[in-house]
């Protein structure tokens, strides 16, 4: 198998992504119909309302990360995501048979998408953690990029078929529809067979404040977690309100559900290229992560120029690709490098940076739309995501010394060791560490460590107690260069 697709080759993995693939499809359809029923079916073009429709959904998983992290790191990952996709299943269908049956109205739907975020928050955060009770740790990158691919396939499916089902039988059918799918990720969770490692007794007597600070101190003290955190904010704030910005823009160019739709579908090719590419690297490259949102920033802005519904759509293709590419590699860079113990809990921060900008975001440019036109949409996001990519080369140069020289080629480099690498003390890095790391000796896994690092780390996900900085305690085996600890 290539390496491409090296974590098929392990069994639950397989049934996972087969199984998510289905009601991925499904997921898609239901989300592009929920944003055009509220946009054309109960509004009269209101694009505020689908803002606070998409403000409802994402708000929860900002509000219950005290929760949704300690429960994806204390419970069954699977037996949590049995109860939450059977929960989803059941909300596609009590809204498609509203609709079917004529009784729906704007504030059902608003509290379709409350329960929805609900859900999702202890969804999206043990569905993104149980990836690595599927694979090894050095196949987790390669796991997390495959999952993007299902994602944005499925993207490429679900939208344009949605797109003709609304037009053929209504939209409500496809909720119904949506609902039916879920049985696929049931059947897989079903046959798949992990080994839960239970929270040690410490675990057990410490207080939800207690944990979600553990995660919190770990991310604080880990400065190149942060730098992705605060680029994920601005992006999901700001540039991922696809549903506003796109059916805004159909209507713009006097289209209807069949060609939104196909926006959808146009933007997965990008999205779907950007996870394969991911899924090729061996390791998830903090450069990788700001380079492409410096590129989400400029097509972002190209895309509010165009002048017709094709030229558009095409530049879709490289805002899915850019989307998806700095998405799938800080995901993949934040779980590798987590430490497994507060894996969960850093992925549930990770989880409400990510869809917790959306409360933010999608009310403004929803707003915009409406005063501005949908163009500023994307002018909008194209500030955004320039932005965020000021800050995230500030970042390498500052913090990482970053230098770009021309030796036989372009390279990067920042200051190491001394005499590591080259005549000039400098080293080559690929900058999937922070510089801290490069300059200490290679044992990582010193259980006295006085800080945390970025390296892999190897070995099942565990819970337990986290052991925190202990800031200005020297070790004698390490100089004192005046770093944190």
């Amino acid at each position: 198998m290539s390496s491409t697709f090296r974590s098929l080759s392990i069994r639950n993995y397989r049934i996972w992504f087969f199984g998510a693939f289905i009601s991925n499809v499904g997921a898609w359809m239901q989300a592009t119909t929920q944003n055009w029923v509220v946009l054309t079916e109960l509004t009269e073009n209101n694009a505020s309302a689908v803002g606070i429709t998409m403000a409802l959904q994402f708000g929860p998983q900002l509000l219950l990360v005290p929760f949704s992290g300690a429960v994806a790191d204390r419970l069954d990952r699977r037996k949590v995501l049995l109860v939450t996709q059977s929960l989803l299943m059941l909300l596609a269908a009590g809204l498609g048979v509203l609709l079917v049956t004529g009784q729906a109205e704007l504030w059902h739907l608003y509290s379709f998408a409350l329960g929805l975020g609900v859900v999702n928050a202890f969804d999206a955060t043990s569905r993104q953690a149980f990836v690595s009770d599927l694979v090894s740790n050095n196949q987790l990158s390669n796991a997390v990029a495959l999952n993007s691919a299902s994602f944005n396939s499925a993207r490429l499916v679900g939208p344009a078929v949605a797109g003709l089902l609304i037009a053929a039988i209504g939209s409500g059918w496809v909720f119904i529809i949506n609902a039916a799918s879920f049985l696929a990720m049931l059947g897989a969770l079903t046959m798949i067979t992990t080994t839960h490692v239970r929270a040690d007794s410490s675990v057990k007597r410490e207080s939800q404040l207690r944990q979600l600070s553990a995660g919190f101190r770990y991310v604080m003290a880990r400065r190149d977690i942060l730098v992705i955190f605060v680029m994920v904010f601005l992006v999901g704030a700001f540039s991922m309100n696809f549903p506003v910005m796109s059916s805004t823009m159909a209507v713009e160019f006097g289209r209807g559900a069949a060609d939104y739709g196909l926006l959808s579908s146009i933007l997965a090719i990008g999205s779907l290229t950007g996870a394969l590419l991911a899924a090729r690297r061996q390791a998830a490259r903090m450069r990788v992560v700001i380079i492409s949102v410096g590129g989400l920033g400029i097509v972002s802005l190209l895309g509010a120029v165009m002048p017709t519904y094709w030229l558009f759509a095409s530049t879709l293709v490289f805002f899915g690709l850019a989307t998806s590419t700095m998405l799938t590699t800080a995901n993949g860079f934040v779980q590798t490098t987590s430490d497994p113990a507060v894996r969960g809990r850093v992925l549930a921060l990770y989880m409400a940076i990510l869809m917790g900008g959306t409360p933010i975001g999608a009310p403004l440019v929803g707003a915009a739309a409406d005063a501005l036109g949908p163009r500023s949409t994307f002018v909008i996001s194209g500030v955004a995501a320039l932005i965020a990519f000021a800050i995230g080369m500030t970042w390498l140069i500052s913090e990482r010394q970053l230098r770009v020289r021309w030796d036989h080629g372009l390279q990067f480099t920042h200051a190491g060791r001394p005499n590591v690498g080259d005549d000039r003390g400098q080293q080559v890095e690929t900058l999937t560490a922070p510089i801290d790391v490069l300059r200490r000796e290679p044992e990582l896994e010193d259980p006295l460590k006085t800080h945390w690092d970025s390296a892999p780390q190897e070995g099942p996900p565990t819970t337990g107690v986290i052991p925190l900085p202990k800031p200005n305690i020297p070790r004698d085996d390490e100089e004192s260069d005046g770093r944190e600890g």
